[in-house]
């Protein structure tokens, strides 16, 4: 797979069925994740991200690395648990690389996940290679945060492309959101 150590990465698995979690759990472990926590469903995640930012000892492992959910789970779905992540002003940590798993792949779906702020998005079935293709993403092609008035995630670009005229995405002095303070 890689040469990448990864014993010292944690991972949360957000999974309602006990088959796929135990796939994934095995698949992370075959890579050599060290820690890997998993719960039922969206609400057990939030309650589980909170413990590990009030106690980590308790919790089992002393911070989250990598989200892993499915999409469809019953109270809280994996877009609500996203959401949560993403925009709710309890969220200890909004820049949690998020992977979302599900059966459900339609261009639709994997547009709405990219615009609430996933890193990755797979399909079901899954093999190991594809997993580790995902999760070395992450970790060796991290992207910027980008923070908008409808928007925090990670930057939707995934590569760089010329453009003609002046880009706007750079700030300057005369961008609005720049505010020039004089000593």
């Amino acid at each position: 797979m890689s040469n990448i150590d990864l014993s010292r990465v944690s991972v949360l698995v957000v999974e309602d069925s006990q088959f796929i979690r135990s796939l994934i759990i095995n698949s992370l472990r075959v890579m050599g994740i060290g820690s890997i926590q998993s719960v039922d469903h969206g609400a057990q995640a939030i309650d589980f991200i909170k413990l590990v930012d009030d106690d980590p000892m308790k919790a089992g492992m002393m911070g989250i690395d990598l989200i892993i959910s499915d999409w469809e789970m019953s109270p809280v779905n994996g877009m609500m648990l996203l959401r949560w992540i993403r925009r709710h002003k309890d969220s200890p940590d909004r820049f949690i690389p998020f992977m979302m798993l599900t059966g459900y792949s339609e261009p639709k779906r994997v547009h709405e996940a990219r615009d609430m702020g996933v890193n990755e998005f797979m399909s079901k079935p899954f093999t190991v290679n594809a997993l580790a293709d995902k999760l070395f993403s992450v970790i060796n092609k991290p992207r910027q945060y980008v923070h908008t008035a409808s928007y925090f995630g990670p930057d939707r670009r995934r590569q760089q492309i010329a453009i003609e005229g002046p880009d706007r995405r750079v700030l300057n002095y005369d961008s609005p959101e720049v505010e020039v303070v004089n000593g």
